[in-house]
């Protein structure tokens, strides 16, 4: 099973469009997945969840069960600041530790409204994760000014950006 992080909790979000899209290239190839949306993440899960609140939070265990349950994960991670959305490393700061995402392979995409398609957000991303033991598959791709190639319902205008996310699902399947 391979679950999409839309990483980020703000709703409707961008990060939320190429989790589906991601989604639709994973169904066409034959992959079971799931997608965890961070906007589902209660908003108080800081105080109610982690630390000496964990696994007392049903709501926030759902979905740390849904990152634990997969054997593979894609992060896609909008840049925040030239870094990743905070509520993505509180979230797996809230994970289980060891576990949480130790010895799963994790693909990355990165998207910005600059030119830069989040660079540093899944340079900090790749860090934490080899840290806690995730494999982090080399194509790493970036989809800089993403505003520009989302049409009105959504979808991806960009022929590059279609093939290196078709290329990089690709990859992880065969991992």
């Amino acid at each position: 099973m391979i679950t999409i992080i839309a990483s980020t909790n703000r709703p409707n979000s961008r990060a939320r469009l190429i989790a589906d899209i991601y989604a639709e290239l994973l169904t066409d190839l034959g992959a079971p997945h799931q997608i965890l949306d961070l906007a589902d993440l209660p908003a108080d899960f800081i105080s109610t969840a982690l630390y000496h609140n964990a696994g007392k939070h049903e709501t926030f265990n759902r979905l740390a069960q849904q990152a634990e349950a997969a054997d593979k994960l894609v992060f896609i991670v909008p840049e925040y600041n030239n870094s990743m959305p905070g509520v993505l490393k509180a979230f797996i700061d809230g994970l289980p530790y060891p576990g949480g995402v130790r010895g799963k392979k994790a693909a990355l995409v990165g998207l910005s409204s600059g030119d830069q398609g989040g660079l540093a957000a899944l340079s900090h991303l790749t860090d934490i994760l080899m840290y806690l033991g995730t494999t982090v598959m080399p194509s790493r791709v970036r989809l800089p000014a993403i505003n520009q190639h989302l049409g009105s319902n959504g979808e991806l205008t960009n022929s590059l950006y279609q093939q290196l996310l078709k290329e990089q699902a690709t990859q992880l399947l065969a991992a």
